[in-house]
C-alpha cells in the first residue's frame, strides 16, 4: 500500500512531481560520472533509463517526459564526446536517436502499467466496497426471521439466510448449491413456463406455493419473486421471500367447511318453517270449522237449556263459549302469524304519521272510557309494506293500551329518534305495568306470555308477529322495561334513500 499512497502523494502536488523528474536525472547523472571516473563502462544508459522509470512511475507522463528531456541532455554534454557541449557527432546520432526512443518507449509502457495498475487497484476498491456492502446486506437479511433466499436463472440456491433455515430446517450449508424446487418440492399453482413468463415480463411474481421441510412435513406458504438484472439488463438471479400460511390456509378452509354446512342447515331450516308454516295455516284453518260448530251447539244448548239448569251448569256453558272465542282468536292471530311468513312485501315509501292514526283508529274501541295520554312526535316517512307496518303499530299501541289499564293516569308516547346512517328507530313507550328485564328474551316469541291470562288477555302471538314484520324489512325490535314502571318497544327500519330527519 506505500506505492499508492506515495503515487497519491506526488498526484497532488506539480512541484514534486516535475521536482522528481529533475532529482532522478541528476542522481543518474552524478552516478554515471562516479561509475566513469572508477572505469566502470556502460552503466550510463541504464542508470537514465532508470530514472525516467522512476519518474513516470510515481510522477506520471508529464515530469517522465521532462525526465527524458534532461536525461538525454545530461547524457550529451556529460557522457558524449565532445564533452561539455551539445554537439552530436553524425556517427553518434543513430545510438543517441536509440537511447532517446527507448527512453519514451519506457515512458510510454510505464504509464500504460501504471494506467491499468491504477484501474486494477480502483476495480479491487470498489470490489471491496462491494462485497462490504453485500456482507453488510447479507448479514441484515440473515438477523431477520424472514424467510429469504436467492437462486440463480437455474434456481440453484446461491443464498439462504436464518429464516429459511428455521422454516425449512435446512442449514446454509445443505441448501447453497442444490435445485430449490427439487430441494423444497415445490408445487405451483400454475405452469412453472408461465409463472417464469410473467416473472421476466414484469420484474415480480406473488402467489401461493406448496413446499417441504427437511423433516417431510407439507406447508403453504406466500411466495414472493424479485428479478435481479445486470448492467446489460440480463436476467441473473431471483430474490424469493417465503412467509408461512398454513395455519391461516387451514382456517379458511375450515370456515369455508363451516358456511357450507350452515348454507346446507340454513336451506333445511328455511325449508322445515316452510313446511311447519304451511301446516300451521292448515290445522289453523282446519280447527275453525269443529270450533265454529262447539260455538253454536253451545250456544243452542245456552239458549234452550239454561232455564232448567243450576248456577254452576251455566257457568261451565259460559267457560265453554269464552274457551271457544279464545281459542278463535288464537286461530286467527296463528294464522295471520302464518300469513306474514308466506307473503311477499310490497314496499313503498310509507307515511308513518298516516299509519299511526289509522292504528289509533283501529284501536279506538280499547280505549272508550279512558283517559289516556296521548304524546305523539314528529314522525317521517318509512320504506317498506304498508298493511305489515300498520299491524305492527296496531299490536304494539294495543299493548300499550292493555298494559296501562290498571293506571290512574295511562301515558302512552310514540316518537322516532336516529339510529345509524341508514335507519330510523320508531319507539312505543307507556307508564304501564313493565317487565322483569331477565325475561325480554321470550318477549317475541311464539304463544310466550309474562303475565297471566287471567290479569291481561291475549294469545302471545303479537309481539312474534311484529318480531317477524321487522325482520322482514331488514331491521330490528328490541325492548325496555322495569317491573311497574312502564315499558319501551322500539324497531327500525331503513330509511327512505335521500330523506334527512332530525329528531
Amino acid at each position: 500500500m506505500a506505492r499508492p499512497k506515495l503515487q497519491s502523494q506526488f498526484a497532488h502536488s506539480p512541484v514534486l512531481r516535475y521536482g522528481l523528474a529533475a532529482v532522478s536525472s541528476a542522481i543518474a547523472l552524478g552516478l554515471a560520472l562516479l561509475a566513469q571516473r572508477y572505469g566502470f563502462r556502460n552503466v550510463e544508459v541504464p542508470l537514465f533509463l532508470f530514472a525516467i522509470a522512476v519518474t513516470v512511475w510515481y510522477a506520471g507522463t508529464g515530469p517522465a517526459l521532462l525526465a527524458v528531456v534532461l536525461s538525454s541532455l545530461a547524457f550529451d554534454y556529460f557522457l558524449t564526446e565532445p564533452r561539455y557541449s551539445f554537439y552530436v557527432k553524425s556517427s553518434e546520432l543513430p545510438y543517441y536517436s536509440i537511447f532517446v526512443l527507448f527512453a519514451l518507449l519506457l515512458t510510454w509502457f510505464a504509464a500504460v502499467r501504471r494506467r491499468v495498475e491504477a484501474e486494477l487497484l480502483q476495480a479491487r476498491d470498489k470490489l471491496e466496497i462491494e462485497v462490504a456492502e453485500r456482507t453488510q446486506q447479507a448479514s441484515l437479511l440473515n438477523l431477520t426471521h424472514d424467510t429469504i433466499f436467492a437462486r440463480d436463472m437455474s434456481d440453484v440456491i446461491t443464498y439462504w439466510n436464518r429464516g429459511a433455515q428455521e422454516l425449512y430446517g435446512w442449514t446454509a450449508e445443505d441448501a447453497i448449491g442444490r435445485n430449490s424446487q427439487h430441494l423444497l418440492q415445490t408445487g405451483f399453482p400454475a405452469p412453472i413456463d408461465d409463472i417464469r413468463a410473467e416473472l421476466l415480463r414484469t420484474g415480480r411474481w406473488e402467489g401461493e406455493l406448496r413446499k417441504t421441510r427437511a423433516d417431510g412435513t407439507q406447508m403453504v406458504v406466500a411466495s414472493r419473486w424479485s428479478l435481479r438484472r445486470d448492467e446489460q439488463e440480463r436476467a441473473v438471479a431471483i430474490l424469493e421471500t417465503n412467509n408461512d400460511i398454513t395455519e391461516r390456509k387451514r382456517r379458511e378452509q375450515e370456515i369455508e367447511s363451516l358456511n357450507q354446512e350452515l348454507a346446507k342447515r340454513s336451506t333445511e331450516l328455511e325449508s322445515i318453517n316452510k313446511e311447519l308454516e304451511a301446516f300451521a295455516y292448515s290445522v289453523s284453518h282446519d280447527l275453525r270449522a269443529p270450533l265454529r260448530h262447539i260455538a253454536g251447539y253451545t250456544e243452542l244448548l245456552q239458549k234452550k237449556a239454561s232455564s232448567g239448569l243450576d248456577e254452576k251448569s251455566n257457568h261451565y256453558i259460559l267457560m265453554m263459549l269464552e274457551s271457544a272465542k279464545r281459542m278463535g282468536n288464537l286461530i286467527d292471530d296463528l294464522l295471520a302469524f302464518s300469513r306474514i311468513g308466506r307473503a311477499e312485501t310490497q314496499k313503498t315509501r310509507v307515511s308513518l304519521a298516516q299509519l299511526v292514526r289509522d292504528a289509533l283508529t283501529e284501536v279506538r274501541q280499547d280505549t272508550d272510557g279512558r283517559n289516556i295520554v296521548w304524546k305523539i312526535g314528529a314522525l317521517p316517512d318509512f320504506y317498506g309494506d304498508r298493511s305489515m307496518l300498520r299491524l305492527v303499530l296496531v299490536n304494539l299501541i294495543s299493548n300499550a293500551i292493555k298494559f296501562t289499564r290498571t293506571r290512574t293516569q295511562p301515558e302512552i308516547e310514540i316518537g322516532c329518534s336516529e339510529g345509524n346512517g341508514n335507519e330510523l328507530v320508531v319507539f312505543v313507550r307507556d307508564n304501564g305495568v313493565g317487565f322483569d328485564m331477565k325475561y325480554v328474551n321470550k318477549l317475541f316469541g311464539v304463544f310466550q306470555r309474562l303475565h297471566r291470562s287471567d290479569e291481561f288477555e291475549g294469545t302471545g302471538i303479537g309481539l312474534a308477529t311484529v318480531q317477524r314484520i321487522i325482520h322482514r324489512h331488514g331491521g330490528k325490535v328490541w325492548a325496555e322495561g322495569m317491573v311497574d314502571s312502564g315499558a319501551t318497544f322500539y324497531f327500525s327500519a331503513p330509511r327512505p334513500q335521500g330523506q334527512l330527519w332530525t329528531a
